[in-house]
């Protein structure tokens, strides 16, 4: 147990591509499609490929830094090292919180899920839950990565389930007309479907522990929008097809109401089954970004060294993961207010994809060296134009929330007051690395 142990690479592209489509495809797809279904009725099918072009755009600025800087941790990496390290260190801190607060959303509506099935007392089975899966980190990211990869393949299995009774049921005819509110409905809808795809540059996070990283992480990305996408448009134009959008609108169980639809009593089993696996799936894949997050930090010395000990046998970072799981845990005493938390999530989410496609700017502007390095071959000029698009749309993403509710932006403007105090107290008494 010693700094100089270094992380093992022992990620390949398929769990690459698993770990970026398993944490944007989460709870979302069984929560979304009501209010979706509810502001652009059949629309939400042309809304859908709407909102994922912010994160086509998100995923090219990351996949071009990826493939010139793969590092650990690579969201608070970047903006240190090529903006300012109280930069990269706002965003980390800031994700202290969207992880905490994401973590614990989905343990509640995991456990939410199953009880409908099986009363469980909730707290208890998200404490033993967020146990294990930190427990399978411990023993190695491989693991984690392989485990990312068979839920995967349940969840996939339990969506072809689903859909092939939608198609042979006979009971697909329920669609409508496109665009039933009109463009205006279909627009209003593209700020709710946007979390459908958050997540999906996941694999950056571990760059040191993916086997050729320049090549795998940037195609990883891409393959990784492609099978979210067919996931989505697969699941809403089935679930419209069987119901109709003015049931799914009115359902606080969309997904469920459609199987039954074609499943009869065979729906609750499968449709519980998919939301648990797929809700798995994101935690895992948050466990490692939060723990790799913490151990970037502490490497950078941005938080006490300790947090970059690594495992001399697991290789991997022990003293950030008990961390994580022990700022996870004090997660359970935080209100179970879900609308609240997932938006105080979204927010610093969009500052990271922020951030990071301004590091990619001064990247281009600053280091042409680095730039010349990267793997994806994109003239300089699309490279500038792709990131200036990003910080556009997430700073617009950004207001457009605040029109929704204002009270999660006071929470996150509190912790980030809180996270510059440490800042301003730890940096005067370190010498901090700025070595791009």
């Amino acid at each position: 147990m010693t700094e100089a142990v270094k992380l093992r690479r022992g990620v390949g592209l398929a769990s690459v591509v698993m770990l970026g489509a398993g944490t944007a495809i989460g709870v979302s797809i069984f929560s979304v499609l009501q209010p979706a279904a509810e502001v652009a009725g059949s629309g939400l099918l042309v809304a859908i490929p709407l909102a994922a072009v912010p994160m086509v755009f998100f995923a090219c600025t990351y996949a071009w830094m990826a493939s010139a800087v793969p590092v650990t941790g690579a969201s608070y990496e970047w903006p240190r090292r090529f903006i300012h390290p109280a930069a990269g260190f706002i965003v980390a801190w800031l994700r202290i919180l969207t992880n905490v607060g994401a973590i614990t959303v989905l343990g509640t509506v995991l456990v939410n899920y199953v009880g409908m099935a099986v009363p469980l007392p909730v707290k208890p089975v998200m404490a033993v839950l967020f146990t294990v899966i930190f427990a399978l980190n411990f023993f190695g990211v491989a693991i984690a990565a392989r485990l990312q990869t068979v839920l995967m393949i349940l969840l996939a299995a339990m969506i072809a389930i689903f859909s092939g009774a939608g198609i042979t049921s006979g009971q697909m005819t329920a669609i409508g007309p496109m665009l039933t509110h009109g463009w205006a409905g279909t627009l209003a809808a593209v700020p709710l479907l946007i979390t459908l795809f958050l997540g999906i540059e996941t694999a950056v996070e571990i760059g040191d522990e993916v086997r050729d990283a320049r090549r795998n992480i940037p195609l990883g990305i891409v393959l990784g929008i492609a099978l979210t996408m067919l996931i989505y448009m697969t699941v809403a134009a089935i679930a419209l097809a069987l119901v109709g959008p003015d049931t799914l609108a009115a359902s606080d169980a969309p997904l469920l109401e459609a199987a039954r639809a074609a499943m009869g009593g065979w729906a609750t089993p499968v449709i519980l089954g998919a939301a648990s696996v797929s809700i798995l799936t994101t935690i895992n894949a948050l466990v490692i970004i939060f723990s790799r997050s913490l151990y970037a930090m502490g490497k950078s010395r941005a938080l006490p060294a300790v947090l970059e000990q690594v495992h001399t046998r697991f290789r991997t970072p022990q003293v950030a993961l008990l961390v994580a799981y022990v700022l996870v845990m004090s997660g359970l005493l935080l209100p179970s207010n879900i609308t609240f938390l997932l938006l105080a999530v979204n927010i610093p989410t969009m500052l990271k994809y922020l951030f990071s496609s301004i590091s990619a700017i001064f990247v281009v502007r600053n280091y042409p060296g680095i730039s010349a390095r990267a793997a994806l071959s994109i003239p300089v000029k699309l490279v500038l134009a792709v990131a200036w698009t990003s910080v556009v749309m997430a700073a617009g993403v950004l207001v457009l929330g605040l029109q929704a509710a204002w009270q999660p932006y006071v929470l996150v403007l509190g912790w980030a007051l809180a996270g510059a105090l440490v800042w301003v107290a730890y940096s005067s008494h370190h010498a901090l690395e700025f070595n791009p």
